[in-house]
C-alpha cells in the first residue's frame, strides 16, 4: 500500500485515492438515501457522485481522448452544475426528482470514466495534469458537500438517524479565550509558489492592516448560549438589516440543528442526537448570526487579510487540524494552549466580501466559470472544517457562502481593533 507522500507524487494513485474516498463516504448509506434533496442548496449523494465524474469526462476525456465514447449522452445535461459554456444545466432545485439513472448506473458511470482516465493520467502533458489536479480538488469539495448535505437530510428527519454510529463523541472542557495582538503594517496575502491553488487565491498582493487582535480559539456553545439567553435573537440593534429580516422570516432562535429536549438544548450530529456540548465550538451559524454575536460580545469578525496573516504565522505548509479523517465529523475543543483551531473544526466567517483580488484573472475558457462568476453577494470563510478532506485547504484558501447560509460547519472567531 502506498504511503501518503507516495500517493501525492503518483498521479494515478492520487486519482484513485480521491475517487475511492468519495465512494467510501457513501458506504454507510441505504439506497433510499442516495436520491434525497432536502433543500435547493443541497444535492443528493447520487448527483455528487455523478457530477464529479462528469467533470473529468467533460474537461478531460472529451477534449483529450480521441474516439472517447461517453457513457450516456444525456448525462452532459443532467450532471452539469453551472457551466453554461458547456450547455444548459438541469435545474438545481430539481436534482432530487431524478429517480433515473439508478444508483447502480451512476457507479457504472464512475467506473467507465475511471477506466478511460488511466491513459490520460500516464501522460506528461502539463495541461492534462493541471486539469486533473483541479478535478481532484473539485471532487474533494464535493466530498465535504456530501457530508454536509447528508446532515441536512438526516438532521431534518424527525427520527434524526445517525449517518455513522462509530463516530467519536468524547467531550472535554475548553479554556478561556485570549486575544493575541498584531501590529499594523503591510502583509502579503494570496497564493505563491508551485503548489496547487484555485484561481481566486491569486494574485499575491500587499494589504495594509491596522493594529488588530484575534481570539486564540473559536467561540464555544456555552458562550453563544449566553448571547441567546441575553435576548440576542430578540434585539434588532445587534443585527444587520438583512440578518434581522432572516431572523423574523425564518424564526431563528438558535444555531441550525439545535432543538429543545425537555427544556435543555440538544443538537443533531452525524452520530445522532446529543446534548449540546457546552465547550465545543458553536457551528452551523450564518454570517448574520456570527456578526450579531461579535457585536454583542464587543468585538467583530476578522478581515480575511487579518485571518490569513495570522494563519500564515501559526499554520503549517500542510495544515493540521480536526478534518474529515479524524473519525469525529464534529468540531472539538482545542487541545493545549496558544493559537488554535485555525484549520479544521469549523469554517470561520470573516467580514470580507468575496471579491476579486487586484489583478485577478479567471481561468481561460469554460473553466473560468469555476470561481469568478460568483464574486458577488457572498462572504469569505477561511480554515476548513471537520468535514473538509485533509490536505485540501491552506492558509490562502478562500471559501464563500451567502450571508444566511448555515448548513455548512460554519463557526466564529472574534477579532477587535488594537493599539
Amino acid at each position: 500500500m502506498l504511503e501518503a507522500a507516495q500517493v501525492a507524487d503518483d498521479p494515478i494513485a492520487r486519482y484513485a485515492a480521491v475517487r475511492q474516498q468519495t465512494e467510501m463516504l457513501c458506504r454507510p448509506l441505504a439506497v433510499d438515501d442516495y436520491g434525497v434533496q432536502p433543500m435547493d442548496d443541497a444535492s443528493p449523494p447520487k448527483w455528487h457522485l455523478a457530477h464529479t465524474t462528469w467533470f473529468f469526462e467533460t474537461f478531460l476525456l472529451k477534449p483529450f481522448r480521441e474516439r472517447y465514447r461517453p457513457f450516456a449522452e444525456g448525462f452532459e445535461t443532467l450532471f452539469n452544475s453551472y457551466y453554461n459554456g458547456v450547455g444548459q444545466p438541469f435545474p438545481r432545485p430539481r436534482r432530487g426528482t431524478l429517480s433515473r439513472p439508478t444508483v447502480e448506473e451512476v457507479y457504472a458511470y464512475r467506473a467507465h470514466v475511471d477506466a478511460a482516465m488511466r491513459p490520460l493520467l500516464a501522460r506528461g502533458d502539463d495541461e492534462i495534469r493541471a486539469r486533473v489536479e483541479l478535478g481532484l480538488h473539485h471532487e474533494q469539495q464535493h466530498q465535504e458537500l456530501i457530508v454536509t448535505d447528508l446532515k441536512v437530510t438526516l438532521g431534518g428527519n424527525p427520527l434524526r438517524p445517525a449517518y455513522r454510529d462509530d463516530l467519536d463523541r468524547t467531550a472535554c472542557e475548553s479554556r478561556p479565550a485570549t486575544f493575541v495582538e498584531f501590529p499594523e503594517g503591510f502583509v502579503e496575502i494570496g497564493a505563491i509558489g508551485a503548489g496547487f491553488c484555485f484561481d481566486n487565491e491569486t494574485p499575491r498582493h500587499r494589504v495594509w492592516l491596522r493594529p488588530f487582535a484575534v481570539a486564540d480559539r473559536l467561540v464555544t456553545n456555552v458562550e453563544y448560549l449566553a448571547f441567546m439567553e441575553d435576548g440576542g435573537y430578540r434585539t434588532p440593534a445587534l443585527w444587520l438589516s438583512d440578518g434581522w429580516d432572516a431572523v423574523r422570516r425564518d424564526a431563528w432562535e438558535a444555531p441550525l440543528y439545535w432543538y429543545r429536549d425537555g427544556g435543555a438544548w440538544s443538537e443533531y450530529r452525524l452520530s445522532g442526537p446529543a446534548p449540546v456540548d457546552p465547550h465545543a465550538p458553536v457551528t452551523h451559524v450564518s454570517f448574520y448570526e456570527a456578526d450579531a454575536y461579535a457585536r454583542w460580545a464587543g468585538a467583530r469578525l476578522p478581515l480575511e487579510a487579518e485571518w490569513e496573516s495570522v494563519a500564515a504565522r501559526y499554520g503549517e505548509e500542510v495544515p493540521a487540524g480536526n478534518f474529515a479523517d479524524g473519525g469525529r465529523l464534529h468540531p472539538r475543543t482545542p487541545v493545549g494552549s496558544g493559537m488554535a483551531q485555525l484549520f479544521g473544526d469549523a469554517w470561520e466567517w470573516t467580514s470580507s466580501a468575496y471579491v476579486a483580488y487586484p489583478g485577478y484573472r479567471p481561468l481561460p475558457g469554460t473553466l473560468g466559470e469555476y470561481n469568478g462568476k460568483f464574486m458577488a453577494n457572498q462572504v469569505v470563510l477561511r480554515g476548513g472544517s471537520c468535514a473538509t478532506p485533509p490536505g485540501h485547504v491552506r492558509a490562502t484558501y478562500r471559501n464563500f457562502f451567502h450571508g444566511p447560509d448555515r448548513w455548512q460547519f460554519t463557526g466564529i472567531r472574534l477579532a477587535r481593533d488594537a493599539g
